[in-house]
């Protein structure tokens, strides 16, 4: 039995059971939502809304991306993804 929700086995199947690349796809996910989260947050202190502030507050990003992951709703390219890798200095 997994603790963790999605369970890591169906996770590493979404990304070719690379935990490097599982990694780098969660927490590129996880960067998109934290930003899109600190927007939304900005803009709810500008209208003094509590509602909108505490529907912010209740998730962590990276669970979310975890959870985006394993529905298919996140994914890479392969091939562009090997290109990124090779061009990286070393």
């Amino acid at each position: 039995m997994s603790l963790m929700q999605p369970p890591i086995d169906d996770l590493l199947d979404k990304a070719d059971n690379d935990r490097f690349l599982l990694c780098s796809i969660a927490s590129e996910r996880a960067r998109d939502i934290n930003d899109m989260m600190r927007r939304q947050r900005d803009r709810a202190i500008a209208l003094q809304s509590a509602n909108q502030i505490a529907q912010l507050a209740g998730r962590k990003p990276l669970s979310l991306a975890m959870e985006e992951i394993a529905r298919d709703e996140v994914g890479y390219d392969r091939q562009k993804f090997e290109e990124e890798e090779a061009a990286k200095p070393v």
